[in-house]
C-alpha cells in the first residue's frame, strides 16, 4: 500500500527532502547516465516556487515514486507542468507509475482546475502518458541528449 503525501517545498521535512532528491539523482543522473545539475539554481527555483507541488508516494519509510507539478508559467507558459516523474528501481514493474501519474492528475485537477497539462517526455515513455490522455505535440528533441516529445493533456 502506497501512501501518498502532497507537499509545498517549505512542507517538505528534511528526511521528505532528501529522500526526493535522492530518488530523482538515483534515477536521472546514476541509472540514466544523465550528469546535470538536479538541484535548481538562483535564477531558476522550480523546486522552490512558492506553488510548486511535490508529491511522495511512501511504501512504509521508503519513498518508491515521486514527481512534481509547476504553476502555469513556470515551465511553459500556458500549461501547468508535471516533471521529475520518477519510481524506484525494486518498485516498478507494480503499476506503481501508473499509480503515481493518476495520483498527479488528481492533484492537478485539486489545485489547478481546468488547466492544461504539459510534459517534456522521455520518448521511450510516450505510450505511458497516452495511456492517461497525453497527446504529443512535438517532434521528437533532445534534452540532456535524451529523446524527448513535448506532450499535452488537455482537460
Amino acid at each position: 500500500m502506497t501512501q501518498w503525501k502532497i507537499k509545498k517545498f517549505d512542507e517538505l521535512s528534511l528526511h521528505q527532502l532528501y529522500d526526493a532528491l535522492k530518488l530523482r539523482i538515483d534515477v536521472f543522473v546514476v541509472e540514466q547516465r544523465c550528469y546535470y545539475p538536479d538541484l535548481d539554481s538562483e535564477q531558476n527555483q522550480l523546486d522552490r516556487h512558492k506553488e510548486t507541488l511535490h508529491l511522495l508516494g511512501y511504501q512504509g519509510d521508503t519513498l518508491v515514486a515521486y514527481l512534481r507539478i509547476l504553476p502555469s508559467g513556470q515551465s511553459y507558459d500556458n500549461y501547468i507542468s508535471i516533471g521529475r516523474v520518477a519510481t524506484a528501481k525494486q518498485a516498478r514493474g507494480t503499476g506503481l507509475g501508473h499509480e503515481l501519474m493518476s495520483e498527479g492528475l488528481k492533484v492537478c485537477q485539486q489545485h489547478f482546475a481546468k488547466q492544461n497539462i504539459k510534459v517534456s517526455a522521455q520518448e521511450h515513455l510516450k505510450e505511458f502518458y497516452q495511456q492517461h490522455n497525453f497527446e504529443q505535440v512535438s517532434e521528437m528533441y533532445l534534452e540532456d541528449d535524451i529523446p524527448h516529445v513535448a506532450m499535452v493533456n488537455k482537460r
